[in-house]
């Protein structure tokens, strides 16, 4: 009888895995092509702005080198300018507008995604997004012909019992006496900051609103059987999970607030020294420099304006690419098993 031997397993080849490839379909690649040309041209753009700006202001950088960053005067004529002072303004105001508004976006967001009803979040989500869409020279004129008014009386306050503090003094203020000029509080920094403050809100609180939206719903209810309450939950399992979110949203609103313009144009008192004193009268930033000064310069003086713009080009990029970064971490791990 004969014997029949056994293949050798040892010997026989592993098995390879068979290669899966998804084709994709017309719609699928129309979409795909489309949105990296999207990409592409957003980028494309974001680069040829910068080139641009480069190339505008190399005559004034050039001439100026370093000090175009410590100068405080703005006298491209006479050769001395530079954006020591606006800078300073511009982050002084973006800095009380962050201030201001981080508070109310993160509880707001809070409100909409953890307390308020399901019939009235749409409601409160439709006006957030609303408020972001109002055009922000209507922001100026209510800063300029309402709110300012209503402010006199708290900068007031608060140089009279926070005036120990160096940047909350006014110098030409007596906070005591009710016969002091009111002036030396309007068109200032911290104004214009409050103002700039409800611009950035909506902004900042559709950002932390989407992530606390994405919170484990597994999360949530592993909180409240162990018999936490609605604000434990919320600061056991929502800020722990959104604190990219909020700093993401914070930052991106910071991006918004170094830029504004027209609403911190109409509002602040234009000075070319560096002030650090919030609630005193006078103040400029980078963005105002360039809307007030751009129709009368020409030759060099446009050219200090390109400086000054690509400064500011350079800051935002950064504020906003950081902010993005701090976003897209706090979207990983968003699901859960409940």
């Amino acid at each position: 009888m004969a014997l029949t031997t056994l293949p050798d397993l040892a010997a026989a080849e592993a098995p390879v895995p068979r290669e899966l490839v998804a084709r994709k379909g017309r719609g699928d690649r129309v979409f795909f092509g489309g949105a990296s040309f999207s990409g592409l041209v957003v980028l494309a753009t974001m680069v040829a702005v910068g080139v641009f700006l480069a190339i505008q202001a190399a005559d004034a950088l050039s001439a100026t080198g370093l000090s175009f960053l410590t100068t405080a005067e703005w006298q491209p004529d006479r050769g001395q300018f530079g954006i020591a002072s606006v800078m300073i303004g511009t982050v002084l105001i973006a800095l009380v507008a962050v201030a201001i508004a981080l508070p109310i976006s993160m509880g707001t967001a809070l409100f909409i995604t953890e307390v308020a009803p399901q019939w009235l979040r749409s409601w409160l989500v439709a006006l957030v997004d609303l408020m972001a869409a109002v055009p922000s020279v209507v922001y100026g004129l209510w800063g300029l012909f309402l709110l300012q008014g209503q402010l006199i009386g708290l900068s007031r306050w608060l140089n009279a019992w926070f005036g120990w503090i160096p940047f909350l003094d006014v110098a030409r203020a007596d906070p005591n006496s009710p016969l002091s000029s009111a002036s030396v509080y309007t068109a200032s920094a911290f104004i214009a900051g409050v103002v700039v403050a409800m611009m950035v809100m909506p902004i900042s609180c559709v950002v932390m609103r989407e992530v606390f939206s994405q919170v484990p719903m597994g999360e949530r209810e592993g909180a409240f059987a162990l018999g936490s309450t609605r604000w434990g939950m919320i600061r056991v399992v929502a800020l722990p999970f959104g604190r990219g979110g909020i700093i993401g949203g914070t930052m991106l609103g910071l991006g918004r607030a170094l830029g504004e313009t027209i609403a911190v144009l109409l509002i602040i008192s234009p000075r070319f020294d560096i002030n650090f004193h919030l609630l005193e009268a006078g103040g400029n930033s980078v963005s105002s420099l360039i809307a007030l000064r751009t129709f009368e310069s020409s030759g060099f003086g446009l050219s200090a304006l390109m400086a000054a713009g690509l400064t500011l080009f350079a800051v935002t990029l950064v504020v906003n690419f950081t902010a993005s970064w701090f976003v897209a971490r706090s979207r990983s791990g968003a699901s859960s098993e409940a």
